[in-house]
């Protein structure tokens, strides 16, 4: 009796970590949401932030549960995954997170906790219970959501500023002051949609494991669901400041017509992805969005020496926190 109350206390534990980790996805990405609104001014911070919290959180009612269903059962065979992996995987997401967020880099929360779950797994038993399709998906989209965001940015700078090319710049930007406000509420959207469920997918992993809810099970229960979009929309409600600053003034100087093009073509990218269950990463996305409006002024436009460094940051993301992982996991058999 007493060994399986322990038990109990030990998932409940593992769940508010992973409402925690949750809370600080918010926190950390927030940025993605709310810095091309914020630098443009289209909106005051406390405005931006709460604008994009309400999204995130609203994504429960858009979304199926696709991208919950690739991180609880597609990315590591379930009957390999115990307390110490998932703690493992928590530690080494939350570690990578905390880092990038101190030194202000845009780096993804999505593809640390896939990372950790990895480096968990590896560490107790190898390699052979990985599922190669579900992480060689998730590691494709490390270069593809980028570049599908870079396109769209792009291609929608480019359309917009032919068809409005007889048009007066104060008119235009009026206009996509208002727009920018549609833009950034359907990529807040999205990113709600796509980065609430990989927690609701870790939480989905663990019962699993632990016996509290059936494998065959076509969801989670809906206490998790409710709960990660709540944490998710709460951390975005107190801002990665570092980040938006990168985020919003450093990569490219945008206006409201760029901010615009920038999050839209964000927002379709997601929109994508969580539609077929691939857990993408929304500061990948935005990031090539924002890259891809600023280089259709000129090259110069872009400082590639930021956006570089963020870029080495997405490559060590996966491996960094997988060994951080691999880490929490033999030392949480020493603590519990």
């Amino acid at each position: 009796m007493e060994t399986a109350q322990a038990a109990l206390w030990v998932v409940m534990l593992l769940v508010l970590l992973a409402i925690a980790f949750d809370f600080m996805n918010g926190f950390h990405d927030a940025a993605n949401s709310i810095a091309t609104v914020v630098s443009t001014g289209v909106l005051k911070p406390a405005q931006a932030v709460m604008f994009a919290a309400f999204f995130n959180f609203i994504a429960i009612f858009v979304f199926h549960l696709s991208v919950a269903a690739t991180v609880g059962k597609g990315i590591v065979q379930p009957g390999v995954v115990d307390t110490h992996v998932v703690f493992g995987a928590l530690v080494g997401a939350i570690s990578w997170n905390l880092l990038t967020w101190y030194y202000g880099i845009p780096s993804s929360s999505s593809h640390a906790l896939i990372g950790g779950i990895v480096g968990a797994v590896i560490a107790k038993s190898g390699f052979g219970h990985l599922i190669a399709s579900g992480i060689l998906k998730t590691v494709a989209f490390i270069f593809v959501s980028p570049l599908l965001g870079y396109l769209l940015g792009s291609l929608l700078m480019v359309a917009v500023a032919w068809l409005f090319r007889r048009t007066r710049p104060g008119r235009v930007d009026r206009w996509f002051r208002r727009l920018q406000l549609v833009s950034a509420g359907a990529y807040s959207l999205g990113h709600g949609g796509n980065d609430a469920q990989k927690t609701i997918g870790i939480i989905w992993l663990l019962l699993i494991a632990t016996g509290y809810t059936a494998a065959s099970d076509a969801a989670p229960p809906m206490w998790v669901i409710v709960s990660c979009y709540a944490a998710i929309a709460a951390g975005t409600m107190f801002g990665g400041w570092r980040i938006v600053k990168t985020m919003g003034q450093k990569i490219t100087k945008l206006k409201p017509v760029g901010g615009f093009c920038a999050e839209t073509g964000g927002a379709l990218t997601l929109f994508l992805a969580t539609a077929f269950g691939i857990p993408v990463s929304t500061t990948h996305t935005i990031t090539g969005a924002i890259v891809g409006v600023g280089s259709t002024q000129r090259a110069s436009a872009v400082r590639w020496g930021v956006a570089g460094n963020i870029v080495w940051a997405w490559i060590l993301t996966i491996p960094a926190s997988a060994l951080v992982a691999a880490l929490g996991y033999w030392f949480s058999l020493a603590l519990f």
